[in-house]
This record gives structure tokens, C-alpha cells and sequence, in this order.
């Protein structure tokens, strides 16, 4: 068994390699001037299982193309098995066809990736877990909420986990239970064509004293968690802070959250954002899977 080292591991790759004991591979890649990838195996993998890892945190269609080219470039020379650990799924939000005509693209992404040679699929906090039923063939989700909850635990004193909308009750609920604590989500409504969003609370109890943490699996913008942090002050929150899986944290969204008084922000390495926040390596929970 081998672990491959894709253009974006983050580091997992070789804390993977060390905890199952498998032999590290690093690709050989280079940036053409045109802006096209090359991607090279630089040693044998003929006969081998192969734990490739790459996550496609932005920029996002370079990591994507390049996982592509890897996965073929694997079988091609001969691998056995192929197991794609991609941490952080892209194009993973358009699961479903909103709008007449729309593409759905974490499906195209999931049947690319299978179509290529990969057999065995592994991924962490997505966004909608049922849309990986377009992947054909094994599939596995690492849960990095234990870890998550052990890091933000080192820093709240009376949490309150809220969800920022209703899709984040499980997610809410699971971290509550790592926490021992309550939990609530809120109501959000987005545009679909101008994206614009519209958080409530409908029925919230006092957070007077509560350290409130607001759990989401990606932040990209932080709009909803801005939203919803002015919730959570106005009911009297003690502070407010942020855990997700995924921190993409674009268009100046943490400069957003801090100047919003959101004291403790907290992500997985699935994605090294420019700016620097509170990473937790989820290295171990993905060699569970393995």
C-alpha cells in the first residue's frame, strides 16, 4: 500500500503515511506558462493499492484538474486499487437542480472521479452526505466534529451550539452531544438569483452567560454566520464563535467575523485558508477509514 501525495494533501498525506506505516509517494507537478498542469508518478506503482490525497480547497478548478489527472495517471500505470481521500469536496453546494436547466455539479465531479479509476471515495463533513450517492462506488465520510469540539471545549466555559440555519440541526445536534450541552438552529432564507440571505431566530431561549458556537460545515463569505452572530449578541450571548469543517474564508470573511466580535474561529486542515486560524489535523480520523 502507498500514499500518494497529491498537489494539495496539506500535510495529511504524510501524517497518514506514518499512522497506517504505508510508504509515502510525492507527485511531480509543475504549472506550464499557458497555466496547464503536469502531473507526474515519479516511482513505480504498478501492482500497488494507492491512498491518494487530495483536497480541492481554491483554487479549486487547478486542484480539481489536477486530481483528475493523478486518479488516471495511477491507473494508468498499472495501480490495483485507487482510494481518493479529497478532504474538502468543491462544487459539492450544487447537489440538486434549483432552477430549470441548471447543472448539478458535485455529480459530475463524483462520476468524474469514479469514471477515472478511483473505487473507493473518501471525504470529510460534506455538505449534503446524500449526494454522494452519485459516486458509484465506496464511499466513506470522516467526522471531524470529536476533534473540533475537543479544541473549541479548551475555550468556551457554558457553550450553547446554535446552528445558522436549518440544515445545520444535525450538524448542531452532533456537536452539542460531543459538548454535552444544548442546541438550537436558525431560519435562513436565500435568493436564488441574487444570493441574498435573510437569517431568523423564531422561538430562540435567552443566551445570557452563553458562550454561543456557531457550527457550520463550510464558511466561504461568513455572510450567515455575520447574521447570525447578531442574533446571538442581541439574546444576551456572552460570545460568540465559529467551528466548521471547511474554512474558505473568502472576501475578506474573517476580517467580517472579527469586526463582528467572533472571538474563537476554528476549522479543519480539509482546507489551509491565506488567512491564519485555529486549524485542527483530522489525519487520524481519516485513517480510521482506511
Amino acid at each position: 500500500m502507498i500514499v500518494l501525495g497529491g498537489t494539495a494533501s496539506n500535510g495529511i498525506d504524510e501524517r497518514l503515511s506514518k499512522i497506517i506505516g504505508a510508504k509515502l509517494v510525492k507527485v511531480e507537478h509543475k504549472v506550464f506558462p499557458d497555466g496547464e498542469s503536469y502531473i507526474r508518478m515519479p516511482s513505480s506503482l504498478a501492482g500497488e493499492e494507492v491512498i491518494l490525497v487530495q483536497t480541492t480547497q481554491p483554487p479549486q478548478d487547478k486542484n480539481l484538474i489536477e486530481l483528475f489527472l493523478t486518479i488516471e495517471a495511477i491507473k494508468d500505470v498499472g495501480a490495483t486499487k485507487v482510494t481518493a481521500v479529497v478532504p474538502y469536496l468543491a462544487y459539492s453546494r450544487q447537489d440538486r437542480r434549483f432552477l430549470d436547466g441548471e447543472a448539478i455539479s458535485v455529480k459530475t465531479i463524483l462520476n468524474l472521479i469514479h469514471s477515472l479509476g478511483a473505487s473507493t471515495f473518501i471525504t470529510v463533513e460534506p455538505h449534503h452526505p446524500e449526494s454522494l450517492s452519485y459516486f458509484p462506488g465506496e464511499v466513506k465520510v470522516v467526522d471531524p466534529l470529536p476533534s473540533l469540539a475537543r479544541e473549541i471545549a479548551k475555550v468556551v466555559k457554558r457553550p450553547f451550539v446554535l446552528g445558522p440555519d436549518r440544515g445545520a440541526a444535525g450538524r448542531a445536534e452532533r456537536l452539542a452531544r460531543e459538548l454535552n450541552c444544548d442546541f438550537s438552529y436558525l431560519e435562513k432564507e436565500r435568493d436564488r438569483r441574487t444570493g441574498e440571505i435573510k437569517v431568523r431566530g423564531v422561538g430562540l431561549p435567552s443566551l445570557k452567560g452563553f458562550d454561543v458556537i456557531l457550527v457550520d460545515d463550510i464558511v466561504s463569505t461568513g455572510g450567515t454566520l455575520l447574521e447570525a452572530s447578531k442574533i446571538a449578541y442581541s439574546l444576551g450571548a456572552e460570545s460568540v464563535n465559529v467551528v466548521a469543517a471547511h474554512m474558505l474564508l473568502v472576501n475578506g470573511a474573517l476580517q467580517k467575523l472579527k469586526q463582528a466580535n467572533v472571538k474563537e474561529i476554528i476549522g479543519s486542515n480539509s482546507v489551509v485558508p491565506k488567512e491564519r486560524v485555529n486549524l485542527v489535523d483530522i489525519s487520524d480520523q481519516i485513517a480510521v477509514k482506511l
